[in-house]
């Protein structure tokens, strides 16, 4: 039981991971752009959410590879 928790907090990690790196895409893309300081702005306003929401999800399956480490 503790190993399928292991397995899905690192496939959750993995997968925040990817929307984080993501995130970095598109906002260095948008730099690349040469956007105006607003259209700047509002790319990364944009890309906010779902980074956070990246990390929550990273953070959210770290904490179920330790609690399952912890308890195996």
């Amino acid at each position: 039981m503790y190993e399928m928790m292991i397995w899905a907090g690192a496939a959750l990690s993995l997968m925040g991971l990817a929307g984080i790196v993501w995130c970095i895409l598109r906002v260095s893309k948008a730099r690349k752009a040469g956007l105006g300081d607003e259209e700047l702005r509002a790319a990364v306003a944009a890309v906010l959410p779902v980074n956070l929401a990246a990390l929550f999800l990273s953070m959210f399956g770290l904490m179920l590879v330790v609690v399952g480490v912890i308890l195996g």
